[in-house]
């Protein structure tokens, strides 16, 4: 399983730091290959450059929303591989639907458990492995 992991790309799309920080040590603990990008903004040309399994994604990033990156994502045909974990402060049912609705493979609310980040990610990798 670790072998398999290791071949794993994950974008992070974090504006916060000490998020950011916390996300880098589990990804890489968990054997995944971790770029991070601190603005919407930046996103897309580095999804599309990098091709990541998985973009964790917060929804309020500074110049472009995580909800706008995630449509974009999905109408992008060369990017349909590319799984999407939205991550934000307001975990509402609401803001999951829409999230959800906009393509998002998985939703969580942060503050987040580390153990639940995980479960999710191994999740939405394991889907059409």
């Amino acid at each position: 399983m670790a072998e398999e992991a290791g071949r794993k790309k994950v974008l992070v799309v974090e504006d916060e730091d000490n998020i950011a920080i916390a996300l880098d040590y589990l990804m890489t603990r968990e054997g995944y290959q971790m770029e991070r990008v601190a603005s919407g903004g930046e996103a897309m040309g580095r999804i599309r450059a990098m091709r990541p399994d998985l973009v964790l994604l917060d929804v309020m990033l500074p110049e472009v929303s995580g909800y706008e990156i995630c449509q974009a994502v999905r109408l992008d045909p060369a990017l349909a591989d590319v799984k999407i974990l939205m991550m934000t402060a307001r975990g509402s049912a609401m803001e999951r639907r829409k999230g959800l609705a906009m393509g998002a493979d998985g939703f969580v609310s942060k503050p987040f458990e580390l153990k639940e980040l995980r479960e999710e990610v191994r999740r939405i990798l394991a889907v059409g492995a």
